[in-house]
C-alpha cells in the first residue's frame, strides 16, 4: 500500500493550531508576565525549544517521506529485476536446449567423419602400396633399360672402333699400295736404265778389237739398286718392306708439310695473305703448324681482322724482355694466355690449337702434349666470315698497321686450317706424319701475296724444310 507524503497529515495541522492558539494566549498574557519576568523569561526559552523541536520533527518527517517513496521505487525496480531474470532464464534454457541440440548434430557428424577418415586412410595406404610396388617396378625397368643402353653404347662403340680400325687399316693399306706403286715404278726406271747400260755395254764389247784374256772373267753388271721404303704404323714406329720393326720416326720421316714459310727477320713488310678467306662462319676450329725460331720470343703466328673488329682471330705474340706467353684472341677482347717457352729452343715443334664456341672450350697441343686446356672461353660466338687473314703480323686495322715488334721470326710449316675440333688421336697422327683429317680449309697452298722477304719453300717432308 502506498502511501502520499506529499501533503502534510491532519494531525499535523491540528498541532499547529494548538500552536498558534497556545501563541495567541501568551499574547494576551503578556501584560501579566511582565508583573512575573523571570516566569516569562523560561516560558520563552521553552518556546524556542518547541520551536526548534518542531523544525527537527518536520525534517525527520520529510527524510522518513523520501525513504519510503525510496523503497517503493526499489520495489518496482526489484520486480522489473526479477521479471527480466525470469526472461534471461527462458532465453538461456532456450539456447542450452539448441546448444545441447547442436553438441548432438556434431557429435554424429564427427562420428561420420572419424568413419570417412578410416576410410580414406585404408585408401592411402593401399595406394601407397601400390606407388611403391610401381616404384619399384619402374626402378627395376629403368635399371633395365639402363643396362640394355651401356650395352648397347658399348656394342656402338666396339663397333665404331671396329670400324675406325678398319678404315685406319685401309688408309695404311692405301698407303702401303700408294709406295709400292711409286717403288715398282722406280724399279722400272732402275731396270730399263740397266738395260739401256746392257745394251751399250754390249755394244761396246762388239765394237772393241782387243781380245779377252781366257784367265779373267767378264766385268760383272752393275747390281740392280733398291728403293728402301719405310712404312709408318699406326703407333709412330717404322716398318721395312720386309716387316721388321725399326725404330721410331725421326723427324726427317715426317711427310705431310707440304710447304714452309721462311720469315728472316722482324719487319712490317714480312707478311703472307690468302686468296681466299672465310666465306661462312666458324663456330669451331683448329689450328696446327710446325713452328721452329731461333729468336727469344714468338711474334705474332695469324692474325684475322674485319671491318668492325681487327682482332677477331689472332696468335698474338711480342718481342719483350723476357716472353712466356702468347695470347690466343677470339673476339676482342676476350683472350686466354698460352705457354710458349718450350717453343723457343730453335728445333721444330708441332704446334696445335683447337676452340670449340659450341662448349666453350679450348686445347693448346705441343709435340701431342696438352699443355693447356679451359672452359667458357666465347661459348656461343661465331667467327665471322668476310676478313683477311694474315701469317706473320698482327692487325691494328683491317689489312694493316702493323707493328715490327709483333711480327714472327723463323720458320712455319704445314700450317692448316680446320673448320672442326680435331680428336687428340687427329692431333697426334698430325704430329707423327700420318694424313691430314678432312675438313680443310686453308693452308699454305692457299696463299696468294708474299710480301717483304719471306721465302715460300715446298719441302714434302720435314728434314728438308729449312
Amino acid at each position: 500500500m502506498r502511501m502520499d507524503f506529499s501533503k502534510p497529515p491532519p494531525w499535523l495541522s491540528l498541532l499547529c493550531v494548538c500552536c498558534v492558539l497556545h501563541a495567541a494566549t501568551c499574547a494576551e498574557s503578556v501584560d501579566s508576565m511582565k508583573q512575573r519576568k523571570p516566569f516569562f523569561e523560561r516560558f520563552r526559552r521553552l518556546e524556542e525549544q518547541f520551536r526548534r523541536f518542531q523544525e527537527l520533527s518536520l525534517a525527520r518527517l520529510q527524510i522518513i517521506s523520501e525513504n519510503f517513496n525510496a523503497s517503493s521505487t526499489v520495489d518496482l525496480r526489484l520486480e522489473m529485476l526479477a521479471e527480466q531474470f525470469r526472461n534471461i532464464t527462458a532465453t538461456v534454457s532456450g539456447l542450452q536446449a539448441a546448444t545441447n541440440h547442436n553438441i548432438t548434430s556434431l557429435k554424429s557428424w564427427v562420428k561420420k567423419l572419424l568413419k570417412e577418415n578410416k576410410k580414406i586412410d585404408l585408401k592411402m595406404s593401399t595406394l601407397e602400396k601400390v606407388a611403391n610396388q610401381r616404384g619399384k617396378q619402374a626402378w627395376t625397368e629403368k635399371k633395365q633399360q639402363g643396362e640394355a643402353t651401356s650395352n648397347l653404347s658399348s656394342q656402338v662403340e666396339e663397333q665404331r672402333q671396329q670400324i675406325s680400325a678398319l678404315t685406319a687399316g685401309k688408309k695404311r693399306l692405301h698407303k702401303a699400295i700408294d709406295r709400292m706403286q711409286e717403288d715398282i715404278k722406280e724399279q722400272h726406271v732402275q731396270i730399263a736404265r740397266f738395260q739401256q747400260q746392257m745394251k751399250s755395254a754390249l755394244q761396246n764389247d762388239a765394237l772393241s778389237v782387243r781380245p779377252t784374256s781366257p784367265d779373267r772373267d767378264p766385268p760383272a753388271a752393275p747390281p740392280v739398286q733398291r728403293a728402301k721404303v719405310l712404312n709408318q704404323s699406326p703407333s709412330g714406329e717404322q716398318r721395312s718392306p720386309s716387316g721388321e720393326q725399326r725404330s721410331p720416326a725421326k723427324e726427317g720421316s715426317i711427310c705431310n708439310v707440304k710447304s714452309m714459310l721462311h720469315f728472316p727477320n722482324s719487319s712490317t713488310e714480312n707478311y703472307a695473305t690468302f686468296s681466299k678467306n672465310l666465306f661462312t662462319g666458324l663456330f669451331e676450329m683448329t689450328i696446327c703448324s710446325w713452328v721452329s725460331t731461333k729468336s727469344n720470343y714468338l711474334g705474332t703466328i695469324l692474325s684475322y681482322a674485319t671491318e668492325d673488329n681487327d682482332n677477331k682471330l689472332v696468335l698474338h705474340g711480342r718481342n719483350t724482355s723476357k716472353q712466356s706467353s702468347i695470347h690466343l684472341v677470339i673476339g676482342d677482347p676476350a683472350y686466354r694466355e698460352l705457354p710458349v717457352e718450350p717453343l723457343l729452343d730453335g728445333h721444330w715443334h708441332h704446334l696445335c690449337i683447337i676452340w670449340s664456341s659450341f662448349e666453350g672450350k679450348y686445347w693448346y697441343y705441343i709435340d701431342r702434349r696438352l699443355i693447356a686446356a679451359g672452359s667458357k672461353f666465347q661459348k656461343g660466338y661465331e667467327i665471322p666470315a668476310g676478313g683477311i687473314l694474315i701469317v706473320g703480323q698482327e692487325q691494328d686495322k683491317m689489312g694493316g698497321e702493323f707493328d715490327h715488334t709483333e711480327a714472327f721470326v723463323g720458320n712455319l710449316a704445314g700450317f692448316t686450317i680446320w673448320s672442326r675440333a680435331l680428336s687428340p688421336g687427329e692431333v697426334s697422327g698430325i704430329a707423327t706424319g700420318k694424313a691430314l683429317p678432312g675438313s680443310r680449309i686453308l693452308t699454305f697452298n692457299d696463299i696468294s701475296t708474299l710480301n717483304g722477304a719471306i721465302q715460300h719453300v715446298n719441302c714434302t717432308c720435314l728434314d728438308h724444310c729449312y
